[in-house]
């Protein structure tokens, strides 16, 4: 086996199996895997076994629910694409935007404002990314439960990680960010 190039980084040990060991630099993020695997994606339309339908009753801190209004509810999103990914979410279970009811589009489009202003508070992003995906062809996740996804960008946050070595580097766990988030929500 060739020698690799000399660095000065920790010596690099062969692992059976891999070949001839590089430069790089691993990180392991195996909790991605749930979500690659679909593990615990809802089957069907019912609510029986809607995630968002059963986050409503745990705590705010075991469910990652950022703030609760009337008729939606700010979550924060497990498979995060940016540092306070959050998704608003109709407590209702219903799985297309023209069957809100006015009150819940009304809420959705206010707390969607409240969110922009808190992720501002908090983390001074340089701009959102705000939408849905409205069924499974068109990329939602869980179809059967509209939610609206609110992603905090800013400037360089598509570095060579996710482009490259298809990595999302998050720098703060989920529960920091809900307590954050939530902490500066005024009630």
């Amino acid at each position: 086996m060739p020698t690799p190039p000399p660095s000065d980084g920790p010596e690099l040990v062969p692992q059976d199996g891999t070949g001839i060991p590089d430069t790089l630099q691993r990180l392991w993020t195996p909790h991605r895997m749930a979500y690659i695997r679909g593990e615990n994606k809802p089957e069907g339309t019912e609510p029986e076994g809607c995630p968002f339908c059963s986050l409503t009753a745990l705590t705010d801190e075991d469910a990652l629910i950022v703030a609760r209004g009337d008729s939606v509810y700010a979550v924060l999103n497990l498979y995060p694409y940016n540092p306070g990914h959050l998704m608003v979410v109709p407590y209702r279970h219903v799985a297309d935007y023209t069957d809100l009811t006015q009150a819940e589009t009304d809420e959705l489009a206010r707390f969607t404002q409240q969110a922009m202003r808190v992720a501002r508070k908090v983390a001074a992003p340089h701009g959102f990314n705000i939408g849905m995906n409205q069924g499974v062809v068109a990329g939602a996740g869980i179809a059967a439960h509209l939610h609206q996804h609110l992603v905090p960008r800013w400037g360089g946050d598509a570095n060579f990680m996710p482009v490259i070595g298809h990595t999302k580097v998050l720098p703060q766990l989920l529960g920091e960010t809900r307590t954050l988030l939530a902490d500066a929500w005024p009630v």
